[in-house]
């Protein structure tokens, strides 16, 4: 897939008039206003939705309205390198043993 695009069908007209009607009703006054709170990305603040976008984004304002809170998007963990996955990966007494062996002192809980 090539960067920025869509990873899935796009979302139908009536999606996207219904997400921004949704956004308007919750105070923004159009997609790239709403990018930093709803979490957008530059392809979506742009409007372009896929079809399994529009609906999360849907559900979410819809929820929000009905309990009279904001929507918070959902914020990713930050991007691990390869090497930091694989020590996550690792077995607790391996790296024990690493330390250990580099002069670090390491205590069991």
């Amino acid at each position: 897939m090539a960067f920025g695009q869509q990873a899935g069908p796009p979302a139908s007209t009536k999606q996207v008039q219904e997400l921004m009607t949704l956004l308007q009703d919750a105070g923004h006054t159009d997609f790239r206003d709403a990018r930093g709170p709803m979490g957008f990305t530059q392809r979506q603040a742009a409007g372009k939705f896929t079809r399994d976008e529009a609906a999360a984004f849907i559900e979410q304002l819809q929820e929000a309205a009905l309990a009279g809170t904001t929507p918070v998007p959902a914020t990713p963990g930050p991007r691990l390198t390869a090497q930091q996955q694989a020590i996550r990966r690792m077995p607790a007494y391996e790296l024990a043993e690493e330390l250990s062996r580099r002069g670090w002192i390491v205590i069991e809980p």
